[in-house]
């Protein structure tokens, strides 16, 4: 029997990215070799999630695999993004990896974003939840034992009032119609504190709920940082 390929895992902290590493973890012919997240400097957020980089960097070890940080400016460019992912995947092309894990669902324009830019250095995507129903996946989601928190709200798609919201069925039972059960079209973000990718549950609180850019967030902080009563419970 060969051994496992090493691989990637393009990671953002939340459902679709935990879903894809969770299928990946399950496959005798990968090993993970780490997470890779995006930064963004000064702020020390997840970009575009918002979450702060010491809830990933605890997400990160709950789970016991390396993290990887791409670091980039405030409102950085696609060349300067694109540049540093292209250091960092170079780095892990020296080393022997070929193919890096995304969580995309159905948006045809990102994945030929992804497989283009990774076919520029010699390298290749694998999908593992390409055109899964969202609504099914979803609730296997939820059935599985995952948790999570949604911490960023594009207003022009869903009301603010579900930023902080637990994702859970009756979540998705109060989302409009418009909506896609999974985000996928970028209506929400979510942030994983558990489940059965995960060695322990990271301890989280909701913070302020603040709009910023556009969208909405909401702070979460670690829950020694909050009363008692707004720690999110694994």
């Amino acid at each position: 029997m060969s051994d496992p390929e090493p691989v990637l895992m393009c990671w953002s902290g939340g459902k679709d990215s935990s879903l894809a590493l969770q299928a990946a973890l399950r496959d005798p012919s990968l090993r993970v070799e780490a997470l890779l997240t995006t930064v963004t400097e000064g702020y020390e957020r997840i970009s575009m999630h918002g979450v702060r980089r010491a809830l990933l960097e605890q997400q990160a070890a709950a789970i016991g695999l390396p993290l990887e940080q791409v670091r980039i400016p405030i409102r950085a460019s696609n060349d300067s993004y694109e540049a540093a992912m292209e250091r960092l995947l170079r780095r892990y092309q020296a080393r022997g990896v070929s193919r890096v894990i995304f969580g995309d669902l159905f948006l045809e324009d990102i994945r030929s974003y992804r497989e283009r830019q990774l076919a520029q250095i010699g390298m290749s995507g694998i999908f593992p939840l390409w055109q899964r129903d969202t609504q099914q996946l979803a609730g296997e989601f939820i059935d599985a034992g995952f948790r999570a928190i949604l911490v960023c709200v594009d207003p022009k798609q869903l009301d603010p009032m579900f930023c902080g919201r637990e994702f859970d069925r009756p979540m998705l039972a109060d989302l409009p119609a418009t909506v896609d059960p999974c985000g996928e079209r970028g209506e929400f973000h979510t942030f994983v504190y558990d489940g059965p990718i995960f060695r322990r549950p990271v301890g989280v609180a909701r913070g302020e709920v603040v709009e910023r850019e556009g969208f909405w967030f909401c702070d979460l902080l670690e829950s020694r940082e909050a009363p008692p009563l707004d720690v999110v419970k694994g």
